[in-house]
């Protein structure tokens, strides 16, 4: 995905130009992917920009670097004012994403990390309509397994974890297809590279839980919340691989990815249905400020 970062950047307490936030070569998280990060949106409505969910995010930020000792050395309320500042000194008034990040700096090539490591941290912003097709996308089932905690966390947003998305993105990249659906260890539907996955089934949404190695998205969290508005039930359980050809819906959602329908697995035809359609539009509405929502979903810019 080509982006067209902003100029100014927040790097470890300061706003500065992007140029000018400058890591050394011996910077530990080069050599062995220790950083964690979130992706987050804001969405401008006219007259102000909105960041959604930036609380939650803020908490599983510092959540993923605590799996691996990492400590983020500023408060939540430094943080806000780190990201709402980047948007704000940029001027965005347009759909952003943010990644706001954290890494070990120079820490020689120890394997281990405890609270004495020097951590960095840093927030980009950049101006982001969509990144899938909204009409629908193809996706094959890839043959990498989704990460599962025998071996690493699959809780932790850091970067090492996804150098196994990458690879099955490029999989399904050079078969021809959008984006990929990973398995867990056990043959289960996990989740896509980097999106949450809904089937539909009688009315019902059916999603894989944690134990399936799916990430707990926050995304997926809202649109549970906002699918119990409308009476519609979401069922967290393992989903068998075949139950993708059989549902009556597919959809994935994520940061990122929002609420994208998913219209054939493998090469086979998915429906695209009134449920898929009814969240799409209800997550819309949330995110711009249409819909009420719970108290700290939406903090302004400005």
């Amino acid at each position: 995905m080509s982006i067209h970062p902003s100029d100014i950047v927040w790097f470890d307490g300061r706003f500065m130009n992007r140029k000018d936030a400058l890591v050394p070569v011996t910077t530990h998280a080069l050599h062995y992917g220790t950083s964690a990060f979130e992706g987050i949106r804001a969405y401008w409505t006219g007259d102000n920009l909105y960041v959604f969910r930036l609380y939650d995010h803020i908490k599983r930020l510092r959540r993923s670097g605590a799996f691996y000792k990492m400590a983020l050395h500023y408060t939540d309320e430094q943080l806000t004012d780190a990201i709402t500042g980047t948007c704000s000194k940029n001027n965005l008034q347009q759909n952003t994403y943010i990644r706001p990040l954290y890494f070990v700096g120079e820490w020689g090539i120890h394997l281990e990390i405890d609270k004495s490591a020097p951590i960095i941290s840093a927030v980009i912003a950049f101006p982001l309509q969509s990144i899938f097709d909204g009409d629908g996308i193809d996706v094959s089932i890839s043959s990498c397994r989704r990460l599962n905690d025998q071996f690493l966390p699959t809780q932790a947003k850091v970067g090492g974890n996804y150098l196994n998305s990458i690879t099955a993105t490029m999989e399904a990249k050079m078969a021809g297809y959008d984006e990929a659906v990973m398995l867990d260890l056990h043959g289960n539907v996990s989740e896509t590279p980097g999106a949450n996955i809904f089937l539909v089934q009688d009315g019902d949404l059916i999603t894989p839980d944690k134990a399936s190695s799916a990430l707990d998205g926050i995304t997926r969290d809202t649109v549970d919340y906002l699918a119990a508005q409308e009476g519609i039930r979401t069922i967290y359980r393992r989903v068998a691989p075949s139950e993708l050809y059989l549902s009556d819906e597919v959809f994935m959602v994520g940061t990122a990815a929002e609420v994208t329908p998913i219209k054939s697995v493998g090469g086979r035809p998915i429906n695209r249905g009134k449920i898929t359609e009814r969240i799409k539009e209800m997550y819309a509405d949330a995110v711009s400020g249409r819909r009420q929502v719970p108290d700290g979903w939406l903090t302004p810019v400005y």
